[in-house]
């Protein structure tokens, strides 16, 4: 492999978040490093102890679920506790289990149908568009509202980009926390609930789906092109091998809720624990090799693991398993790429394709 698949996928980190993600690098030769009343976790198994045997406040600031809080109020699953969580998780994975996807696959294949012929002619197409059209018609169906697509997705990921910027460390700017509550405002009003609860649900889910989506497609896609991986499309360990290794939520925050331990290092109530998914998952030592690939344990680390994995994770195979299909008769090459500064996940704002395989 030439190596300009990572060297043009690290862009997105350096471009968008240059600090954090030098922090990380910078710490990630240690499992567990404390700076304070941070704890950074980047080893594997470390990851894995800390979302399933260390007791976490899913209402704290920074972490998904106080976000959660933040945009929509309480009952928004990432910030729910017991029974209530637990019902919440199961209605949402059977939303988005092997069924959910089967009703949802036609909303992008004909997206795709549409918008790729163009390369056949060695046309360009810019892959991050697309992926916004393709997530928000998909989570406009999922939610069963009557939104434009595109307006759905520009919503949901301006919102978490608000979001973002309002939880980023350094100074705090007086107008983030009033730009992130004019995001939500105008989020809330495209999913239009019937009830709070509802409100919340739905907001996180437009958030998760179309900001890991528009992250993740194009991303792994980038990769393909820049490693030739064409002749492996219709192989799932490609599909499984690309998400790992470009990890769309690279970093979990979230906060521990009693005296625990990781990797030798004593975590405290309070503590803030940084879970590096890209470094659990090995994304940032081991390329994709569909013929290879890593384990499916260590795979999986991108989802998260136990109660806290997420329940899109077969949408999200289906999805880059279903582009990498219809791009590969194409053998797309990358011809302009630019990184998105302001996204919430690092990720592309635009990523320009053109195919070779002309017809």
């Amino acid at each position: 492999m030439s190596g300009r698949a990572r060297r043009r996928d690290r862009r997105v980190y350096l471009e968008s978040h240059p600090i954090l993600f030098t922090l990380l690098a910078a710490t990630r030769g240690r499992d567990v490093t404390r700076l304070g009343r941070t704890v950074l976790v980047h080893g594997t198994e470390a990851y894995r102890a800390a979302l399933t045997r260390v007791p976490l406040d899913r209402t704290a600031t920074g972490t998904t679920g106080g976000a959660a809080g933040e945009l929509a109020g309480a009952g928004a699953l990432f910030d729910q506790e017991g029974d209530e969580h637990r019902g919440t998780r199961r209605d949402t994975a059977a939303m988005l289990g092997a069924a959910g996807v089967a009703k949802l696959r036609p909303i992008w294949m004909k997206l795709l149908d549409d918008r790729l012929p163009v390369l056949g002619a060695g046309g360009p197409v810019d892959l991050v568009p697309l992926t916004a059209e393709i997530a928000g018609a998909t989570t406009a169906e999922l939610l069963g509202i009557d939104v434009d697509p595109v307006r759905l997705a520009e919503a949901a990921r301006t919102a978490a980009a608000a979001a973002a910027r309002e939880h980023l460390p350094g100074p705090r700017n007086p107008r983030a926390a009033a730009a992130a509550s004019a995001a939500a405002d105008q989020l809330l009003d495209l999913v239009a609930p019937r009830t709070p609860a509802e409100a919340g649900l739905n907001a996180m889910l437009a958030v998760a789906a179309i900001n890991t989506t528009v992250a993740a497609l194009p991303r792994a896609a980038a990769w393909a092109c820049d490693d030739d991986l064409w002749d492996h499309a219709d192989n799932p360990a490609l599909t499984e091998e690309l998400l790992r290794v470009t990890a769309p939520t690279p970093l979990l925050p979230r906060v521990a809720a009693a005296d625990s331990e990781l990797g030798g290092c004593p975590v405290r109530p309070g503590d803030k624990l940084m879970l590096i998914a890209r470094h659990a998952a090995e994304a940032h030592r081991r390329d994709p090799d569909p013929v290879e690939p890593a384990p499916a344990r260590t795979a999986q680390l991108v989802f998260g693991v136990g109660s806290h994995a997420c329940p899109g994770a077969a949408l999200a195979r289906a999805q880059l398993s279903d582009l990498l299909a219809a791009l590969a008769p194409y053998r797309p090459v990358v011809v302009r790429a630019r990184a998105d500064r302001r996204s919430a996940l690092p990720g592309w704002r635009s990523l320009v394709v053109r195919g070779t395989a002309t017809s």
